[in-house]
């Protein structure tokens, strides 16, 4: 095997797998399936304080245990200027450019919004489950917003798991190939309304000021009371002035979002930031019937929030918009052009709010992160959780779990050092060993992939295997955690 297929974690050296009515507020409850109240947990306070634990539900941790590291002694550009174009999971970089999350606890985070998925379950049209399920894709990427650091390369076998009664689901997913990297999950509700599945290949490559991520693999989203199956794949997201500058990121490309039952679509136009800023975070699209007739408009910024309206409505606006934008145009004209010079792209400064259309409806609206935010490499409240470990947890959790990596959980608690050696004698499974479940609890299994590591795994083969693992995870009693 040469070096260019060698695949590399942050600074340890060592093979890995992959880079990196209407309904009105975000925390509301869910009637009819899963009351479901996160308000509470966006609460923040000391390091380690928690808020009284009610009706036997599990309190999560609001903070980190250590405030993240600096990044200002770390130079970029000593280590990418020799990578532009490059595939960056080929590269070892420092850890001070990761956070203290593995990327299967990443993919997790598609479930910070998954009261949106109850949501459409309950409603009882086509057109408004369409609704929920775009918010809910469009919500996926929210917590990426300033989230710059890199998060771990699972190795090959590895695993992390999550049951959270409080907003209703299971969560499973796997380190399923090496070469390429690929990652798989699944997720049920615990009231037996949806499955939610898929797996998902990134691509990373530098363009000289920038890294672009392209999250390959279809997103699946089954609503089982419907019989309805969704399918849909992310934007690209880019992070740009990774050289010079202050990071800022921005997604861009087109999702669709079909509906395999209906034939209903949902195009939704993540848009590029563009000249002088304007169209920075904004989101827009339509939903279409199977003989593409548009029947709801949707607009808003994946950061803040989404709004949709009647079709009719929308174009009255648009029409008007643009007759405004003319005349802003004929003055900008006049302005003088950039230099030639400028290396830099310049954070686009930030625009007013989503501008709200009269008649609009609320279709979702982005959580308020913690106030030390910015002290935890910018997590969610949601996120801060993910990496949590319980007193008693590891007897239940496999070997494989992302909370027991020692690399991860030494970022976390402010150590950079001595992790190589600790990483590959903890967490190396050997090539080809699969995790399972057994009723007794998580353990190894005596179970050997006939795939090759160089080659992407058959997709069925791969489906069946994270399915099966789940089914035996799952089925442990959720009380064991606690």
């Amino acid at each position: 095997m040469n070096g260019e297929e060698e695949f590399f974690d942050a600074i340890t050296g060592f093979d890995s797998d992959n880079s990196s009515g209407e309904f009105s507020e975000a925390n509301q409850r869910v009637t009819g399936v899963i009351h479901v109240d996160t308000s509470k947990s966006n609460g923040i306070g000391k390091v380690g304080e928690r808020p009284p634990q009610e009706n036997g539900i599990q309190n999560h941790r609001t903070s980190l245990p250590a405030p993240m590291f600096t990044r200002s002694d770390f130079s970029v550009w000593s280590i990418l200027k020799k990578c532009i174009g490059l595939e960056l999971s080929k590269i070892t970089m420092p850890i001070a450019f990761n956070e203290p999350l593995s990327f299967l606890q990443r993919i997790t985070e598609y479930m910070e919004h998954v009261y949106l998925v109850h949501k459409a379950s309950c409603q009882p049209q086509p057109l408004e489950r369409m609704q929920s399920v775009a918010a809910f894709a469009v919500s996926a990427v929210a917590s990426q917003w300033e989230r710059t650091g890199k998060p771990f390369n699972p190795l090959l076998g590895e695993t992390y798991e999550l049951t959270r009664e409080d907003l209703g689901f299971r969560f499973i997913s796997e380190q399923v190939s090496h070469h390429p990297p690929i990652s798989a999950f699944y997720s049920e509700g615990l009231h037996q309304d949806f499955l939610f599945h898929g797996s998902i290949y990134p691509k990373l490559k530098f363009w000289g000021k920038s890294v672009e991520a392209e999250p390959r693999g279809t997103i699946t989203l089954e609503l089982l009371k419907h019989n309805e199956a969704y399918t849909w794949t992310n934007p690209t997201c880019c992070v740009h002035n990774v050289i010079i500058g202050k990071l800022w990121i921005e997604q861009y490309g087109t999702v669709e979002i079909v509906n395999h039952r209906t034939g209903d679509k949902c195009v939704l136009h993540f848009k590029p930031c563009g000249l002088f800023g304007k169209e920075l975070h904004k989101v827009e699209g339509y939903i279409q019937d199977k003989n593409k007739k548009k029947l709801f408009m949707i607009y808003g910024k994946w950061t803040e929030c989404l709004w949709g309206l009647d079709p009719a409505a929308y174009e009255s606006f648009k029409k008007q918009e643009r007759r405004t934008d003319t005349l802003r145009k004929t003055k900008l004209d006049d302005c003088p052009e950039k230099a030639d010079g400028d290396v830099v792209d310049a954070v686009p400064e930030a625009q007013e709010t989503v501008q709200v259309i009269p008649g609009s409806k609320l279709l979702w609206r982005v959580n308020t992160r913690p106030p030390n935010s910015a002290q935890m490499y910018n997590f969610t409240s949601f996120t801060v959780s993910l990496n949590e470990l319980e007193t008693g947890m590891e007897k239940i959790l496999a070997p494989t779990d992302c909370r027991l990596r020692p690399d991860i959980r030494g970022m976390e608690n402010g150590n950079m050092g001595g992790f190589t050696e600790a990483v590959t004698r903890t967490l190396g499974p050997p090539t080809g060993c699969t995790w399972g479940a057994t009723s007794r609890g998580i353990s190894q299994a005596a179970q050997t992939s006939t795939e090759r590591p160089d080659q992407p795994p058959d997709p069925e083969t791969r489906e069946a295997r994270l399915r099966q693992v789940a089914a035996l995870s799952f089925s442990h009693s959720r009380n064991q955690l606690f």
